[in-house]
């Protein structure tokens, strides 16, 4: 925005979803962890939206805030001492929406060994001055992957989409 003027769709021009990522690293301190050392899931939630958050804001350019949270796959813990990596990107845009994928990683400092602990899908709404949802930018994929990736998360929008119908019924 320039000179207070509000934008709209039409001065808007796409993005890549390289331009969105985000990684973000944190260590596993024993006050993140539960009773056997591995790292709460609820401060991992946590982690995730604030590096998912930051992705959509890269691409909009804007304040968001968080609107679903598709799914989380816990896959491996993390451990008290390790280093938490998370990985986000955009990998959908609509009007005012933005699909960011989150990939967690662990990273055991002693052995060196990195290991996928987690995936998440969670959307956020771009906001104008006043907290009101506005235009983002197009996201343009530029490989076979993210192509993919922009097809299953209109298929994920579809279906949250339809839930949310559903449960307004």
């Amino acid at each position: 925005m320039q000179n207070g003027s509000k934008r709209d769709a039409s001065s808007i021009t796409g993005k890549t979803p390289k331009i969105s990522e985000v990684e973000m690293t944190e260590l596993v301190l024993p006050n993140d962890t539960n009773l056997l050392g591995n790292l709460l899931g609820g401060r991992l939630m946590q982690w995730m939206d604030i590096a998912g958050a930051m992705a959509a804001s890269r691409h909009s350019n804007r304040i968001v805030a968080t609107v679903a949270l598709d799914s989380v796959d816990f896959r491996h813990p993390a451990r008290v001492g390790e280093m938490v990596i998370l990985k986000a990107k955009v990998t959908w845009a609509g009007k005012t929406s933005m699909e960011v994928t989150v990939r967690v990683y662990a990273e055991n400092i002693k052995t060196g060994n990195i290991i996928m602990t987690n995936k998440a899908y969670l959307t956020f709404v771009a906001l104008d001055d006043e907290g009101k949802p506005c235009p983002v930018p197009a996201l343009l994929p530029e490989n076979e992957e993210e192509k993919k990736d922009y097809i299953e998360a209109e298929l994920r929008r579809t279906e949250r989409l339809k839930r949310r119908l559903k449960d307004l019924e």
